[in-house]
């Protein structure tokens, strides 16, 4: 049986990331079949017994994770073409009122915060800024399984075999899409619920059944709902929650 390093095997079990592993055993909060480890690098067995030490599930309690209701003109991560990142509007004045979860904002809450997926410059709704590798790890990436849901706006006529490829028998950069579940909202809105997050592709999509989309917001990630936050304000994920 092949040994894998310490760090991506803490990451699989989803203890934390793979950043978060490093330090963890630089700080000797690591433990495998009981014995700590210090050493970056250490290589172990898939089936060896990997725990934390106190100090590490502290340090991830302190650790937030926040809802944002990004508006439209508002980059997810790094700052592009002059326009504003997600981050920046998380400040004391953009809590949202209704937040009512007991932790204090800091601005230590700021450090390492980041986006745990994407919403594009062009479409609004439920972004996730996060400190906590456990959480990005859980949301980041095609193959997580978790269902994001949109409503989209759009213009155009849509046949029954087009609503029928948009919920399964499209394909993008060559690839097949996963089956989505698309229905009609209302008589110029869509509903969206989909298991992957490609480039626009929801915008796509549409335009491969001749849709043309003039709106777009993602109201849900997992079980956690955008709800009435709203529109360029945030809040704290609450103790019971999750995605």
């Amino acid at each position: 049986m092949e040994k894998l390093r310490l760090s991506k095997l803490m990451s699989e079990l989803g203890l934390c990331s793979r950043r978060e592993a490093d330090q963890y055993i630089e700080r000797g909060w690591v433990y495998v079949d009981g014995q700590r480890v210090t050493e970056l690098g250490t290589k172990v067995y898939a089936g060896q017994q990997v725990t934390l030490d106190p100090q590490a599930a502290a340090n991830q309690r302190r650790r937030v994770t926040i809802l944002l209701h990004k508006p439209v003109g508002i980059v997810s991560a790094q700052p592009e073409k002059g326009y504003q990142a997600a981050a920046s509007l998380i400040r004391a004045q953009t809590r949202d009122p209704g937040d009512h979860t007991s932790i204090r904002f800091n601005r230590s809450h700021l450090l390492g915060l980041a986006p745990a997926g994407r919403l594009d410059i062009d479409s609004t709704g439920l972004l996730v800024l996060t400190q906590d590798g456990r959480v990005a790890r859980q949301l980041v990436g095609d193959h997580n399984g978790v269902e994001k849901e949109y409503l989209v706006r759009v213009e155009g006529h849509l046949s029954d075999e087009g609503m029928r490829l948009l919920n399964h028998g499209l394909s993008l950069d060559g690839k097949a899409l996963r089956p989505a579940r698309v229905s009609w909202q209302n008589r110029d809105q869509l509903r969206f619920t989909l298991q992957e997050g490609k480039k626009r592709q929801i915008r796509r999509m549409c335009e491969l059944v001749g849709l043309k989309v003039t709106g777009l917001k993602r109201t849900r990630i997992g079980n956690v709902k955008l709800g009435s936050l709203p529109v360029g304000m945030w809040r704290y994920l609450r103790e019971d929650e999750s995605f």
